[in-house]
């Protein structure tokens, strides 16, 4: 990432909505590209996420780990998938994650001029939030 990017996180939580793994992305890139990242190494029982998710790679690599995807198909696949509307109400936990971290005013004002340093205070934020 170059410094004239503006920066955007992706990130996993666990049930009770703690951070597992945060990625920091250029503004542009799509979100199906970081997903695989966000998922390795761990073991999830179900994978919640939006539709920016739904890409065929990333719902099989999901299905190898031998957990439900619950992500809605986007608008244009031709065969829409039924997911379970109950279970998929949980990922509010990952909103309800990302407006902690905007409570940290030079996180949400994104003061950083490189990525490192935006990630940096991401990472800080974030234990605060698990610490809190």
């Amino acid at each position: 990432m170059t410094n004239s990017e503006i920066f955007f996180s992706d990130a996993a939580v666990d049930a009770l909505g703690n951070p597992l793994r945060i990625v920091l992305t250029a503004g542009q890139r799509g979100d199906a590209t970081q997903a695989q990242g966000l998922v390795d190494g761990n073991r999830p029982g179900a994978v919640l996420a939006d539709r920016g998710y739904d890409s065929d790679t990333f719902l099989g690599y999901v299905r190898e780990l031998g957990a439900e995807a619950v992500v809605p198909s986007k608008r244009n696949r031709l065969q829409q998938r039924e997911i379970d509307e109950n279970l998929y109400r949980d990922r509010n936990k990952v909103e309800c994650f990302f407006n902690k971290l905007k409570a940290y005013r030079r996180v949400a004002t994104r003061y950083e001029k490189t990525a490192d340093c935006f990630a940096a205070f991401i990472y800080l934020a974030s234990a605060m939030i698990l610490l809190h």
